[in-house]
């Protein structure tokens, strides 16, 4: 687990392997505040450049897969980022909850702009024991002339990143950098019992530490608020909402602790319903899939196949029944047959727990 040496190492290998040299020239960088991002232009404006690059931005450097060329205008409207370097303050603690030490064998999942790969290879002190996968082979070879320039040769590969690498196998760590719906079970495999795998949980929204155990599955909890870019083998289509006739009825509970729900109340809502309701200015807004709610005016308006306020307030109910659990009570566990969020022991599905089945995102 973290320790103030794991923090310190961290510290060092993001002062040794800097960011900037994996940042292109011009690229759209968005702020830790969100907001619509701005352009940056290393020659034209070299001051907005840097003070990007060295704040919590994310950068943004491929759209579409690289179909779409990058530039201000294609930025601006609604093409899909590909490729970015992350906040790097969630990079950070990505890495401490690897907990990657000297002498580790090392899987990198995504290998984007290869700044993380250069941080994992100061990590382990053997660059030599550092492997990252990456799907497209042009950001796999920007990315070795990146780690080029600061020295580094870590095994780069060009292939399916949800195959792992078992040439390399077993590995002490394996680290995500793309956003995973179902956790492929190679990754298990080729991790060594006690070996942990940290990854984005795309269906939770949450970072995910898992622990590798003997018996060939995987446990574990989540911690961070975290979205990125999904893993390609597992992008869906965007489901359209059924323009069905409008239920509407009046609201029997306070929609506030849905609108403003806790952390672990979040993972379950995101497990079970598929989605967590949000505030758009005076209304609560539900989706998932198909089906859609709004909640304005004291009135709950829902339509598609599922009535999805419904689900969520009888969840927040057995959510409340049972304690109002937090992230410290509800984990993950990935079984070759199955994977499922648990209820204080791995051995209580939350579908057990619950007396529900648990749904898909986009069912």
């Amino acid at each position: 687990m973290e320790t103030a040496e794991t923090r310190t190492h961290i510290a060092d290998a993001l002062i040794r392997v800097p960011r900037h040299v994996f940042i292109p020239d011009r690229a759209w960088a968005v702020g830790s505040g969100a907001g619509r991002g701005q352009w940056i232009d290393r020659n034209a404006d070299p001051d907005a450049w840097w003070t990007a690059v060295y704040s919590d931005s994310v950068v943004f450097t491929q759209l579409d897969d690289g179909e779409t060329p990058l530039t201000p205008e294609n930025a601006a409207k609604t093409f899909a980022p590909t490729c970015s370097a992350s906040s790097p303050i969630l990079i950070a603690a990505f890495l401490r909850h690897l907990g990657t030490r000297p002498g580790d064998r090392v899987l990198e999942v995504g290998t984007g702009t290869g700044w993380t790969a250069g941080l994992l290879s100061h990590l382990t002190g053997n660059q030599e024991r550092v492997t990252t996968i990456e799907v497209d082979s042009g950001l796999s070879a920007t990315a070795g002339a990146s780690l080029r320039r600061v020295g580094l040769a870590p095994r780069l590969v060009v292939g399916d990143g949800a195959a792992g690498f078992p040439d390399r196998a077993p590995f002490d760590r394996v680290h995500v950098t793309c956003g995973v719906r179902d956790i492929p079970h190679p990754w298990i495999r080729q991790t060594r019992p006690g070996g942990v795998i940290v990854l984005p949980h795309a269906a939770i929204t949450r970072l995910l530490r898992l622990t590798v155990l003997d018996d060939g599955t995987a446990t574990g909890h989540f911690g961070d608020v975290c979205s990125f870019m999904l893993m390609r083998a597992q992008r869906q289509p965007v489901s359209r909402i059924e323009r069905t006739s409008p239920r509407i009825r009046g609201l029997e509970h306070d929609p506030t602790p849905l609108l403003h729900a806790e952390p672990g109340l979040q993972v379950l809502l995101s497990d079970v319903v598929g989605n967590i309701p949000f505030l758009a200015g005076n209304a609560g807004i539900l989706s998932s899939g198909p089906s859609h709610a709004t909640v304005e005016d004291g009135r709950v308006t829902q339509a598609g196949p599922r009535n999805l306020w419904d689900e969520a307030e009888k969840i927040h109910l057995a959510w409340k029944a049972h304690g109002s659990p937090g992230l410290d009570r509800i984990g993950f566990t990935v079984a070759r047959e199955r994977q499922y969020v648990w209820l204080d022991d791995p051995a209580t599905p939350v579908a057990r727990a619950f007396g529900t089945e648990r749904r898909k995102p986009h069912e």
